[in-house]
């Protein structure tokens, strides 16, 4: 299944439509589909499609050979007698536009140490001058911002275009399981993290309950091993990063209680989460306008499809493998669910309120009206968001912790929204707006504030009727963040 890419592939369409050299930089981590995209753009396009392996120099260099070839109408053994023939072979293709990819770019940098510095050489000798349009893909995040994309690369500042593919949102994510409620496709995306490949593994013909155990509870499940298997894939001390990424998953947020929970030294966590973070499994967050403050900044883990194998895969392997899959699903995984979806929710809050900041916002709140009201978020916001994230700290007048889910805020015209985020089975009651509200009491420097509740299982008449009276206050519920649908 293809979906939701629609953007991506009119960018490279845009490109490709110039006619002159380009070279784009296309990278995300692994099962994120960019090969998938790169596949769909090139069709019906004359291109050499090069996907480079774990191997040597010689062994890519005979593959591209071939991918060359074929396109010239020859099929065999012979190989290019090296890279630079190659490209010059590929060079004299370019009677009309040509489509050049190679994917899995970082494999062949490390079979072919100098692909970098010639390449360079002819980009800016030779494919300057030529209709081509080449693509480097690439899995290694890290490798691909540092080595493609930084200073210190010999292609350097010879890019045109760069796209980092991101998972899809919970919305995209929907479209892969139509038939399902809207609670289950929200689990979906939060088991999956919008992930494409992973999402193309469910069936909604079947109930989510024998996905989950198909996928995951079951030694053949395709994601029963996945986490393993990408961390063997990716990194050399894979041990070392279980560790930490099952201390995050179970609770550990800050660097000293994750050295204390895995045993490593401080230094050394800090540079394997640097690790984490450019594979796009781990993130780091900082309490919003306290940038500055170390304290505030705390680890999570990015994937989400990590949190649920660490959370009811890992260590009960016994259970899966004897035959008690079932019972783990029905007594420990199942009732937990709504607290695992919670951090996911806000994530879902936090986008759905990026698209609403996109829009634009009703004509008397840009014109800083004082009218307390807040239109439909599906309208626009009552002011653009400049900086958004979660808050946490200590109540000065209370000694006590507290925390905001969502906190949007305009410095500018002293604006400020304040969200509240509820998975839960029950309604969301007044008694939530009121905690909302004392809570951003604390927040004097903005003038205009405005509060938005979000909940899963909508809201009870009390809350309905306060924020009515309110007049600054939305209520968002789960069906409203779908589209109704």
């Amino acid at each position: 299944m293809f979906a939701c890419r629609e953007r991506e592939l009119e960018e490279l369409e845009k490109l490709h439509k110039t006619n002159t050299y380009q070279m784009v930089i296309i990278y995300g981590r692994r099962r994120i589909g960019k090969s998938t995209l790169i596949a769909r753009f090139i069709e019906n396009k004359r291109s050499v499609f090069f996907t480079a392996i774990e191997s040597d120099s010689k062994r890519n260099l005979e593959t591209f050979s071939r991918a060359v070839m074929k396109l010239r109408g020859l099929q065999g053994e012979a190989s290019f007698s090296d890279w630079e023939q190659a490209f010059d072979e590929t060079a004299a293709l370019t009677g009309s536009r040509l489509v050049l990819v190679i994917d899995e770019y970082p494999y062949l940098a490390q079979a072919e140490r100098s692909i970098s510095s010639i390449l360079q050489h002819y980009c800016d000798t030779v494919f300057r001058k030529i209709p081509i349009m080449i693509i480097l893909c690439g899995s290694s995040m890290s490798f691909m911002e540092n080595q493609v994309l930084g200073y210190q690369s010999p292609i350097y500042g010879r890019r045109t275009a760069q796209m980092k593919i991101e998972p899809f949102d919970y919305r995209d994510s929907a479209a892969f399981v139509p038939r399902y409620s809207i609670t289950d496709k929200a689990l979906v995306y939060g088991i999956t993290g919008g992930i494409p490949k992973y999402l193309e593994l469910f069936d909604d013909t079947m109930p989510l309950k024998r996905n989950i155990m198909n996928l995951f509870l079951s030694t053949a499940g395709y994601l029963y091993e996945e986490p393993s298997n990408l961390l063997k894939q990716e990194l050399r001390e894979p041990i070392k990063y279980n560790l930490i990424i099952e201390a995050v998953a179970k609770g550990a947020s800050r660097l000293n209680d994750i050295a204390t929970k895995t045993g490593l030294e401080t230094s050394a966590v800090s540079n394997y989460i640097t690790s984490l973070i450019s594979l796009g499994i781990m993130w780091k967050e900082t309490a919003l306008t306290e940038e500055k403050n170390k304290r505030k900044t705390i680890y999570a883990l990015a994937d989400t499809m990590f949190v649920f194998w660490y959370r009811y895969v890992l260590g009960n392997e016994f259970s899966i493998q004897t035959g008690e899959a079932e019972s783990l699903y029905d007594h420990e995984i199942e009732p937990d669910l709504s607290r695992f979806m919670g951090r996911i929710y806000e994530t879902m809050c936090r986008d759905y309120l990026a698209k609403a900041n996109s829009r634009e916002p009703p004509a008397e709140t840009r014109q800083g009206s004082d009218r307390r009201s807040t239109p439909p978020v599906d309208s626009g916001l009552p002011f653009k968001i400049r900086q958004i994230g979660r808050w946490w700290g200590t109540n000065p007048s209370t000694k006590t912790e507290e925390e905001i889910d969502i906190i949007g805020i305009n410095e500018k015209n002293s604006s400020a929204i304040f969200c509240e985020c509820k998975y839960r089975s029950d309604p969301t009651d007044v008694q939530i707006l009121d905690a909302l509200i004392k809570k951003a009491q604390r927040w004097t420097d903005y003038n205009r504030k405005y509060y938005i509740l979000f909940s899963k299982s909508g809201f009870t008449r009390g809350v309905t009727a306060a924020a009515r009276k309110a007049g600054n206050v939305q209520l968002i519920s789960l069906k409203d963040m779908y589209g109704g649908g």
